[in-house]
């Protein structure tokens, strides 16, 4: 009997390692493929795909498997890397981990691996698929809840998730090391990779300056005072405190300043004193470009959980449509939802799908009128 062929992502790091071993344990056939999809000033003192590569052949090697390599550069290019310069462009922060995936991990690989005559692709992605009778696929949230990645994953589609195995789902970070090790699979103890997905760790203002010009301007307080320049809103996001060279101590009149928010017309940064400040915490977030995993979206208004960002906790909301989204009512006002960022939504472990966090940037942020605009703006 023909054994199953599995098309394994593997990416030279420890998850999608063990993902290809614990598979190849299973009894099928294991092809692993390296995707590369960054070109642009692909050095090594940033990008490290080179070093990668030869990772994950030493891994292929040690396990048995076969290791192709790919290029997807021109894909992640068109589909990731443009809308993401519109959105900085625009003064919102995208997430390009999100439509990577949806984009190039489960859509220009899976592609590929169709191609290559797979009845199944692997990740090592921490999440879970449960498939009901009909063969629909629910898309669960991974047993170590620190490492689960679904809030990046939320965006796929029925056929994307349909051929998916998530070998990790059930698995601690520290279960799947412990693998490594045992087995002598040599990126057993290299770090967990950061930064933009396929750019690597970089200067990140530096990095975007290449492709967006800088547009200084100044950065005011929530008054209308001057406190200081900015390089460029593109370079700065809700929620921000380093790198904004203003001045400010940990308590106090002189606590720490934060990014509030952009205001486009007047090339405005607005800055805000203390993490705890009003206008950093918001009890409705809109959410736009709706994605449901299910193929349509829950009757409204229902509860559910929601994040507003990968590492908060769910949260609870009450979620009702809008003429071109949704809008999430928290029982408890979330921290520095950001533009260009995703509203993830859950129900229980379920995730559901999400949306990008929408805000009229400028008309709807503090515009130093009186006390009650700013606190009407703080609110809402």
């Amino acid at each position: 009997m023909r054994r199953r062929r599995v098309v394994v992502g593997m990416s030279g790091g420890v998850d999608s390692s063990v993902a290809a071993w614990l598979l190849a344990q299973q009894g099928f056939e294991v092809v692993g493929v390296f995707m590369k999809n960054w070109e642009d000033d692909d050095t090594d003192e940033y990008c490290t795909s080179r070093e990668d590569l030869v990772d994950a052949a030493s891994v292929a090697d040690v396990i048995g498997v076969e290791l192709e390599a790919v290029n997807f550069a021109a894909e992640y290019r068109e589909r990731v890397f443009a809308h993401f310069l519109r959105d900085y462009a625009a003064g919102r922060t995208p997430n390009p981990d999100v439509l990577c995936n949806s984009e190039i991990k489960f859509r220009a690989f899976l592609d590929h691996a169709r191609s290559l005559g797979a009845d199944a692709i692997a990740t090592g992605h921490y999440a879970r698929v449960r498939r009901d009778a009909s063969g629909r696929v629910e898309l669960l949230k991974a047993l170590d809840a620190s490492k689960d990645q679904t809030y990046f994953l939320h965006r796929l589609t029925q056929e994307q998730l349909a051929p998916v195995l998530f070998p990790l789902g059930e698995m601690t970070k520290r279960d799947v090391r412990a693998i490594a090790k045992r087995e002598g699979i040599p990126t057993y103890a290299k770090r967990d990779s950061t930064g933009i997905c396929f750019i690597g760790e970089r200067p990140f203002r530096d990095f975007l300056a290449h492709y967006l010009p800088r547009t200084p301007g100044p950065i005011v307080s929530s008054e209308g005072a001057t406190i200081g320049e900015h390089q460029g809103l593109a370079y700065y996001t809700i929620g921000q405190r380093q790198g904004l060279g203003v001045g400010g101590t940990r308590d106090g009149e002189h606590a720490p300043w934060f990014v509030a928010g952009k205001d486009i017309a007047r090339n405005a940064l607005i800055a805000v004193q203390g993490h705890d400040h009003p206008l950093l915490h918001r009890r409705e977030v809109t959410a736009i470009d709706m994605h449901w995993i299910e193929g349509c979206g829950p009757a409204l208004p229902a509860r559910f959980t929601a994040k507003t960002r990968y590492r908060m906790p769910d949260a609870a909301c009450e979620l009702r449509a809008s003429d071109d989204g949704v809008v999430a009512t928290f029982d408890v006002a979330q921290w520095a939802p950001t533009p260009g960022q995703y509203l993830v939504l859950y129900d229980g472990e379920r995730c559901l799908g999400g949306g990008v966090i929408d805000a009229p940037l400028g008309a709807a942020e503090p515009r130093f009128e009186t006390a009650e605009a700013r606190a009407c703006t703080a609110t809402g």
